[in-house]
């Protein structure tokens, strides 16, 4: 099993092929446009931006199941994202990531590296997972800590 297995829709339509991204380090975010951490697009935006010449791919993807903070439909939370935050970064359509209907990329990643005290379901918006160049999943990174904080490690791995 890889992360380069996995395929998932996106906004506003076709699909995000992860074999695109081999040879990459992935940042891949649950988000919510509606959410106290939303303001965390714009850092991620940053990264993306400032990182991405260099082998960096930051891919949002929207997510309703944490006090129902994403409630629109995919050309809504793609006019909000581009109008408030400038996102170019890729993003995929809504998806759940916990449950019996989460989506199994984000099975997969729960399943590589687990949260505080080994939990594996995803807490709230804004989780994100790091992935090295060889698609390895290397971090896992709750809410609060914003995608500035992450800067180090990614040019570490880039």
């Amino acid at each position: 099993m890889s992360i380069y297995q996995y395929r998932v829709p996106a906004l506003p339509g076709g699909d995000i092929q992860l074999a695109d991204y081999q040879g990459k380090v992935l940042l891949l975010v649950n988000t919510a446009s509606e959410c106290g951490f939303t303001y965390q697009y714009e850092g991620l935006e940053a990264l993306h931006r400032e990182l991405g010449d260099q082998g960096l791919a930051v891919i949002g993807f929207p997510c309703n199941q944490f006090g129902k903070q994403e409630p629109g439909a995919a050309e809504a939370i793609g006019s909000f994202c581009q109008k408030n935050y400038g996102v170019s970064f890729r993003m995929a359509a809504k998806i759940d990531v916990n449950g019996a209907n989460a989506h199994p990329l984000w099975q997969y990643l729960k399943q590589q590296k687990a949260g505080i005290l080994g939990t594996r379901a995803i807490k709230w918006n804004f989780t994100k997972f790091l992935v090295n160049r060889q698609g390895q999943v290397v971090g896992r990174f709750g809410p609060r800590t914003t995608p500035e904080a992450l800067r180090s490690e990614i040019e570490r791995l880039l």
